[in-house]
């Protein structure tokens, strides 16, 4: 299926058949990516004595039961309410459908931009300047999201434990500069965009959503946070249209699905 969509003052075609999944697929029971060393996303077939739900083990369908956080254990999208003491849920704030977004890839590094709490030697963060340099001639209009690929980007990001591992996050500069860009809906994939341990001072969060002291700000609650994606290879930088496809589930977050449209100028 093709359509033909404007965006800022131009026509696009699309193809709809031919979206590209950045989510990482949840194995349940299986290799997966895990943050802050986590009980694993399992599975188990539900029984209750007479019945059980496995047909591989008798039962007349498979009927199971699913334990997992969707802030550690893969690709997840998150609203205001991961940080605010008012309870506000991702199926009320993601409620754009189409999103013009652009996609970069960025190389993490050692800098003197501003982070709290202190930054570590041996931290790696995504900086503003870097993303100024990928950003600075892309227009507006594909800047409603913005996905970001680390590098090196290699298939173990799939299964990772960053228990065992430090991985790179965002200088309090790099968000201050995609919050004035004026950026609602951020892909990452990394498993946050703060410092893994942070004194739970969680500085890059409470820039992008412009909160204080946990207090929930309605002007930023349709922006979203999505982590842990994982984009190939093979798919280039450049202007997309995003989708996220998130579960009906009244919670801060959720598993997610982004997918990403390839677009054609007319």
């Amino acid at each position: 299926m093709k359509g033909e969509i404007i965006i800022g003052n131009n026509k696009y075609l699309i193809d709809f058949s031919k979206g590209k999944d950045i989510s990482i697929p949840l194995i349940f029971n299986g290799e997966q990516p895990n943050s802050y060393g986590v009980d694993r996303a399992t599975s188990k077939p539900y029984t209750d004595g007479q019945f059980i739900g496995d047909t591989r083990l008798g039962g007349p369908c498979n009927f199971e039961i699913y334990n997992f956080i969707p802030h550690c254990n893969g690709t997840h999208t998150e609203c205001i309410g991961h940080i605010t003491k008012e309870r506000i849920d991702i199926l009320s704030s993601l409620k754009d459908l189409m999103i013009p977004s652009h996609l970069i890839s960025i190389d993490p590094v050692s800098t003197a931009e501003n982070y709290k709490p202190e930054l570590n030697k041996e931290d790696l963060l995504i900086t503003k300047e870097k993303l100024v340099e990928k950003l600075k001639d892309v227009p507006k209009e594909f800047l409603e999201g913005l996905i970001i690929r680390t590098l090196p980007n290699d298939q173990s990001k799939k299964s990772q434990d960053y228990i065992q591992i430090k991985p790179p996050f965002f200088s309090i500069d790099a968000m201050e500069y995609i919050k004035d860009l004026g950026v609602k809906h951020l892909l990452v994939d990394i498993p946050s965009v703060d410092r893994l341990f942070d004194d739970g001072v969680l500085s890059a969060h409470n820039v992008f959503w412009d909160t204080i002291d946990k207090e929930y700000n309605p002007k930023t609650k349709h922006k979203t946070i999505t982590e842990m994606i994982f984009v190939d290879e093979i798919i280039s930088d450049g202007n997309y249209l995003l989708t996220i496809q998130i579960p009906a589930f009244v919670s801060d977050a959720a598993p997610s699905r982004p997918i990403i449209f390839e677009i054609n100028e007319q």
